[in-house]
């Protein structure tokens, strides 16, 4: 009678936990689905965002061939010839790989702070002044490039991934749920 009593009880406990593992996996899955759905709302905005804002400002690479373009000094950048300037990659390749090294052509490699610094020492000096003028340009062009292209849409594509791994996630979990609710029932019977 002890015996049977003991194993009623740990029947009725199994049941139990058996619908609290079910119900907190459906809950996980909800939430995961919920959280998928908002990564993928911002893998579809930064994408768009970032699509449709390099294309405004109509940046293209040089066509192949071009002065100031050949294949010995940008190897990397060849299969970029022609091109707009329109995804993470592109904006990465074109503010490092083009006006980078522009930039490192100007003023024996200087930045824009050290040519600063040098031009405000002596105001008269034009070359200077040019010098500090066209860093400051290149360098904020390459800056807002790799921080609203590259940077921002590198944060949509690992949205997207992580949207993809949430909807997984979720889907498994209602499996587990399916499993657990169907073992549930099987043994009640």
């Amino acid at each position: 009678m002890v015996k049977a009593k003991a194993n009623a009880k740990t029947d009725k406990q199994l049941i139990v936990i058996k619908r609290v593992f079910t119900y907190l996996s459906l809950i996980a899955a909800v939430l995961l689905f919920v959280v998928g759905g908002l990564a993928l709302w911002a893998h579809n905005f930064t994408d768009n965002m970032v699509k449709t804002e390099l294309t405004a400002q109509k940046i293209y690479f040089p066509e192949k061939g071009s002065a100031g373009f050949d294949a010995e000094t940008y190897p990397d950048l060849q299969q970029y010839a022609g091109q707009i300037v329109d995804s993470p990659e592109k904006a990465k390749a074109y503010a490092n790989g083009y006006i980078g090294r522009h930039l490192e052509q100007m003023a024996d490699g200087k930045v824009y702070a050290e040519v600063s610094t040098l031009a405000r020492q002596d105001p008269a000096n034009v070359e200077l002044q040019q010098q500090k003028e066209a860093l400051f340009q290149g360098q904020t062009l390459r800056g807002i490039l790799l921080t609203s292209g590259y940077g921002f849409g590198t944060v949509g594509q690992i949205a997207g991934i992580a949207a993809y791994l949430a909807f997984t996630g979720g889907v498994l979990l209602l499996g587990v749920a399916a499993l657990l609710h169907a073992h549930h029932r099987v043994s009640r019977r």
